[in-house]
């Protein structure tokens, strides 16, 4: 009895020690652990364990649980440091250790605890929200950021990627499944990849795609995201992937242009593929297999179902009735590989192709490609060597190309590659490995080398004479081949090769327009595919943009609108008549206030413009007046307006010019101010009205009543004139002189008087000048 009831309680202690077990897995959290979010980076992550490592280690913490603690903490990490475990523990609770009996209790226990709050019977919906079920489908194409980042974005360069955003609980994901999981298994098979983001775990990654919403379908390809916005059926995401693709992929080739196409191989240093089927449109597949050797190969469609198609499918010996893909090389009459096959499948496709990836001597068009066919030495049982023909560009072939195209053709050995190079293309390269003698000059050479490392560094043998493609060429350069398979010491020359030119490379006016060609795409479709909350940013600028532009024009309307009525007669015909004797190279009173180059605004000032243009002016702003006559208009006025040009930048410079013969008493009033104006004299004098004040400019402040006083100077042939005057007064001679040159002189001496303008204008605008205040404005009669 004794024993039986001692085996009883071990029994007891055993399970109790299990549930223990089981119930403290199930509270164990790795986030909660290293103290960091479930979004949290790896370097987050690790931040976080070296943190609490040194804190917790048993060696430097005394407490009796640190031990526990650090073992806790290095499970934790070990958990979160690898993506496939951080993710298992995400999706199942677990990180895969013990993924038997834990997990089934665990969601049994989760399940159980659902039902009971909520009453949920999940058998009467016939919903599988069981995520073991949905996850089973999806789980091998699951995403995380630095796979997509790493290893999708690089790969869609060479396949379109479609891509589904799920998350828990949604019930339009579980609608679309079905679907997806054909169309999924369809294009798989074709080469498309396939993603699944579950919005819930990566949330950054959801985010940096711009789905906002579940559940979203997009495509991908050469790092471009693109949204699918149709219904999801079969049909409609096979013409989204196709769509993705670029549209001059494959080239449809008829009787009247296939010599063309396939002649293209000397301009392109590609061969070209053709695919004879009976389908009209080109199969999806082909287009895939297009784009992910485009940069290898030119692709052409024959659709042998089209009228003259007979002249081809004769010609290659087709079978129409089954698919035929022919790749052609230098030779465009005759191919240089065949395949036929009914259901003719990706991986047969990609090993035809791949076999046929480059010329039978391909031309070095770039560092990328020599670095290809002619790879640097592994080991000594992996040594390549490479037969190079420098010879120069022709619009035909040469027979020293045509020579050495039949002698690679001829070849049936592995480490052997042939290839051509321009020599007036690539000089650096072509010089470095031809010998420097006249013997080569304008000729051919062949050389065989052998590369050592990346940085350029080559051993070479180049033969002795030039090669004109001889049979005793051919001779000395299998002699060579064969000697070299026994002892590599020939390549005794050494050289580092400079690096290859890329022929080619669009050029840069070409590959600014693609680029912006594609941002205006991208824009364009945004605007009417993209979530709003991404456009909002680019939209809040524009319409900021527009708010500024169209304010700022409408003020300067209303406030050119308001000086029109301030200044704008009773009679409009009238104003119009006495401004428009102005100069046509001057604006009138109403043109716009932005100055042209060689283009200054001159307005009269008279009785219709007196009180916009002085007595009612902004403050801080100026009008410069210019004093002429009739008889001095054109000249002072051309002087004036390049005189002060430079300053017409200024909004608070306004320019004007005012008619001595018109106004000159309410010039002389105002001159009465000017200290050191000269002496006005009396009207009854004789001489009163021949006094010239022509070529005096008035800065006018109408806001604060002064004005400041530019005088002419003296020009030689003034000088010249008061010489020649002496009986008369002196007190005269200033007047007759001034007088004199409105009639006597000629337009030259008068423009000088306006030749120190400039000057004055600088201390105008320093606010050095004297300043003659007046009490008040006088009426300009």
């Amino acid at each position: 009895m004794e024993v039986k009831k001692l085996s009883i309680s071990w029994q007891f202690l055993i399970v109790l020690v299990l549930i223990l077990q089981i119930l403290s897995a199930l509270d164990f959290d790795p986030y909660r652990v290293l103290e960091v979010s479930r979004t949290a980076s790896q370097a987050d992550i690790k931040k976080a364990y070296k943190k609490l490592a040194r804190e917790w280690h048993p060696d430097k913490n005394k407490d009796p649980g640190a031990e526990d603690k650090f073992i806790q903490i290095s499970k934790a990490y070990e958990i979160l440091s690898n993506e496939e475990k951080r993710s298992q523990y995400d999706h199942y609770g677990d990180a895969g250790e013990n993924q038997g009996y834990q997990k089934q209790q665990q969601r049994e226990y989760r399940f159980r605890h659902f039902h009971e709050n909520f009453y949920f019977d999940e058998s009467f919906f016939h919903f599988p929200f069981n995520s073991e079920r949905r996850d089973s489908i999806d789980e091998k194409y699951l995403l995380h950021f630095s796979h997509y980042v790493n290893e999708v974005v690089p790969d869609s360069f060479k396949k379109p990627y479609l891509i589904k955003i799920t998350s828990d609980w949604c019930f339009s994901c579980i609608h679309i499944e079905p679907v997806w999981k054909e169309v999924v298994q369809e294009l798989e098979g074709l080469g498309v990849g396939i993603g699944v983001v579950h919005a819930g775990y990566e949330r950054r990654l959801a985010h940096h795609l711009g789905a906002h919403s579940t559940p979203s379908i997009l495509g991908i390809i050469n790092g471009k995201i693109s949204f699918f916005h149709n219904a999801v059926v079969r049909e409609n995401l096979r013409q989204f992937v196709e769509s993705l693709l670029p549209g001059n992929l494959v080239e449809k080739v008829t009787n009247k242009n296939y010599i063309r196409f396939l002649s293209g191989w000397q301009q392109e240093n590609k061969p070209h593929v053709l695919l004879f089927d009976q389908v009209p449109v080109v199969p999806l597949l082909y287009k895939l297999t297009a784009f992910a050797y485009k940069d290898y190969l030119s692709f052409g469609y024959v659709y042998v179902g089209l009228r003259g198609a007979e002249e081809m499918t004769r010609q290659f010996n087709i079978n129409v009735y089954v698919p035929s893909i022919l790749v052609f090389k230098e030779h465009i009459h005759k191919p240089a590989d065949v395949i036929q096959a009914r259901g003719m499948k990706k991986q047969v496709i990609d090993d035809f192709v791949t076999q046929n990836k480059y010329l039978l001597a391909a031309r070095l068009t770039s560092q990328k490609l020599f670095h290809e066919l002619c790879p640097v030495k592994r080991s000594h049982r992996q040594r390549k060597y490479c037969v190079v023909l420098l010879t120069t560009e022709a619009a035909k072939l040469s027979k020293p190309f045509e020579a050495f195209l039949s002698f690679a053709l001829a070849n049936t050995r592995d480490t052997v590659r042939f290839v051509h190079v321009y020599s007036n293309r690539q000089q650096e390269f072509a010089n470095t490995l031809r010998p420097d003698s006249d013997a080569f000059r304008g000729k051919s050479a062949v050389s065989i080398l052998e590369r050592r490392n990346t940085a350029g560094r080559v051993v070479y043998k180049t033969l002795e004479d030039p090669w004109t493609g001889s049979e005793s060429d051919k001779f000395i350069l299998l002699g060579y081949l064969d000697q070299l398979r026994k002892d590599p010491a020939l390549l005794s020359s050494e050289a580092v090769l400079p690096d290859l030119t890329d022929e080619l490379a669009p050029i840069f006016l070409l590959r600014w327009f693609y680029s912006a060609a594609g941002y205006v795409s991208d824009c364009w479709d945004s605007l009417f595919h993209s979530n709003w909350r991404e456009m909002m940013p680019l939209l809040s600028l524009v319409f900021s943009a527009l708010f500024i532009l169209f304010g700022t024009v409408i003020i300067q309307a209303f406030s050119d609108s308001n000086d029109e009525r301030e200044s704008s007669p009773p009679d409009k015909e009238e104003a119009h008549e006495k401004t428009g004797k102005t100069e046509p190279s001057f604006t009138k009173e109403h043109s716009s206030k932005i100055p042209k180059k060689g283009f200054v605004e001159v307005t009269e000032l008279t009785d219709v413009t007196y009180t916009s243009n002085l007595v009612r002016l902004r403050p801080g702003h100026m009008n410069v007046v210019l004093i002429l006559s009739n008889s001095t208009k054109t000249s002072l006025l051309q002087k004036f307006a390049l005189e002060v040009y430079t300053f017409t930048g200024s909004s608070c410079l306004h320019f004007s010019f005012l008619s001595l013969d018109k106004h000159r008493e309410w010039l002389e009033y105002l001159l009465e101010f000017a200290q050191d104006a000269a002496p006005i004299p009396n009207q009854y004098d004789k001489h009163f009205m021949e006094r010239d004040y022509t070529g005096y400019v008035l800065a006018l402040n109408g806001h604060k009543k002064y004005f400041c006083l530019f005088k002419p100077q003296k020009t030689v042939e003034e000088e010249e004139a008061m010489g020649s005057c002496s009986d008369l007064d002196s007190s005269l001679h200033l007047g007759e002189s001034r007088g004199k040159p409105s009639y006597g002189l000629g337009s030259k001496p008068i423009k000088g008087k306006l030749s120190k303008l400039s000057l004055w204008m600088e201390r105008l605008l320093e606010g050095s000048l004297q300043r003659f205040y007046i009490p008040s404005w006088p009426e300009l009669d």
